[in-house]
């Protein structure tokens, strides 16, 4: 797939075929995002890898049960209705989610990790993957108990929760507003 392809046809899939994202395919994805500038080349991302269903579809469940609990202070009150269908997964039955990590808190690094984000969404466009950021999710992965539930390395951070699975369709494009351009040079 050419680049502008894969950027014009990205889009945030909530639907996922049964199929099972294999190791490898992941492993390449993470290959190409760890190419994405950062700040001084300090490269402060790591990544942890969800693919057990199981595990996937309870921790959405508990997500959803905390969010609900807790949608007003986590600033996501706008979406208790959602958060109240039952039949509602916060991780949309994906077959695995990937957790793009900041090695450390400064603002930088969380920037950086956004740039290894995107990388990893174009690239699994291009290999034919969906990919949604679910960043609802984050409030309640960067919990203490959530946190040492998963592994996670201490002194990392949640920046990017993106699920990641073989589309059963690809949603159509809701269209985008013309770029809003200040054009500086006098």
């Amino acid at each position: 797939m050419e680049f502008s392809a894969a950027v014009a046809q990205r889009r945030a899939v909530r639907d996922f075929s049964d199929l099972a994202v294999e190791r490898d395919v992941i492993e390449g994805l993470i290959g190409l995002a760890a190419l994405a500038p950062s700040a001084r080349n300090l490269q402060p991302w790591a990544f942890a890898v969800l693919r057990d269903r199981k595990r996937i579809d309870d921790y959405a469940r508990r997500a959803k049960e905390w969010l609900l609990a807790h949608a007003a202070e986590a600033g996501f009150g706008s979406l208790e209705d959602q958060l109240r269908d039952p039949a509602f997964s916060l991780f949309y039955q994906a077959p695995a989610v990937v957790m793009i990590l900041a090695r450390d808190d400064t603002r930088q690094s969380s920037e950086d990790c956004c740039l290894a984000a995107e990388t990893f969404m174009l690239a699994a466009r291009d290999r034919g993957l969906g990919t949604c950021w679910i960043g609802l999710s984050r409030p309640w992965l960067e919990l203490p108990a959530t946190r040492a539930e998963l592994g996670l390395p201490s002194g990392y951070h949640v920046v990017a929760p993106i699920i990641l699975g073989y589309p059963k369709k690809w949603p159509a494009s809701h269209g985008r507003k013309p770029p809003e351009i200040h054009w500086l040079d006098a």
